[in-house]
């Protein structure tokens, strides 16, 4: 009782403050660091879930392939890589890093039509200063 009365004279509040700027930066560390972690790792497990023939996908060796075959009881799937679609082989869903659907590919850019961009030759800088000379 002496004890906590000195501790009180002395500025006891020192102690309180401190767990909370603990509890502070736990807090601010959580929502920082571990939170978005673990929406990441959510998604991702979505992803691997709802994952079909015919998929694009990178590993985390970074080799980009195509799935072709999908063993759920294993957690393995077969993956065809390079143009000549000889290279098929087996991996764990673990080593899958990115997963893009063939209806979610990006679609190219339709050419601009080139009427739009030619220069007319009545709007040329030559020609307005010929019509500037005869009048």
């Amino acid at each position: 009782m002496i004890f906590r009365l000195e501790e009180a004279a002395q500025g006891g509040m020192g102690g309180t403050i401190t767990i909370f700027y603990l509890i502070a930066i736990f807090a601010v560390f959580y929502f920082i660091l571990i939170r978005p972690q673990q929406k990441e790792r959510k998604n991702m497990a979505a992803r691997l879930s709802s994952l079909e023939i015919g998929d694009s996908i990178r590993t985390s060796g970074g080799f980009f392939g195509t799935v072709i075959d999908i063993n759920d009881e294993g957690n393995t799937v077969i993956v065809e890589f390079g143009n000549n679609k000889n290279c098929r082989i087996p991996m764990l869903k673990e080593a899958i890093v990115e997963v893009e659907k063939p209806e979610d590919a990006v679609k190219p850019a339709e050419p601009k039509p080139e009427g739009r961009w030619k220069r007319n030759k009545k709007n040329t800088p030559a020609d307005s200063t010929a019509e500037n000379k005869d009048a």
